[in-house]
């Protein structure tokens, strides 16, 4: 047998609108903090990056962090509105009515007879 592949959850971070969530509210940040153990944490979780969901050494590294690539795209991904069933939906043309209507076959039917 071949072998399997299996998703790499070493380095997951959170998801985005996991992300979106702590952002939006303190209390949803504080819950998802409480459930880690502080004596795990790297500097006893004092440095922390809210946007990347990640915990620093010290200040001197989450301030280089700040500065990186990798942060900045994510930022700039958190910035735009997530997306929505609706938003979905309402592109595929579903739940919009766009001043088009499907003519049923009894509309066929009344234009053959003129």
């Amino acid at each position: 047998m071949g072998a399997t592949r299996r998703p790499k959850t070493k380095r997951r971070t959170r998801d985005y609108d996991q992300i979106l969530a702590d952002l939006a509210s303190t209390k949803h940040l504080q819950q998802y903090k409480d459930t880690k153990e502080v004596g795990d944490l790297p500097a006893l979780g004092k440095h922390y990056c809210v946007e990347c969901a990640k915990w620093f050494e010290d200040e001197h590294n989450l301030v280089a962090h700040r500065r990186g690539k990798n942060h900045k795209r994510r930022v700039r991904i958190l910035r735009d509105e997530p997306h929505t069933q609706k938003t979905a939906e309402a592109v595929v043309g579903l739940g919009v009515d766009n001043g088009k209507r499907e003519q049923t076959m009894m509309d066929m039917d009344d234009e053959a007879k003129e």
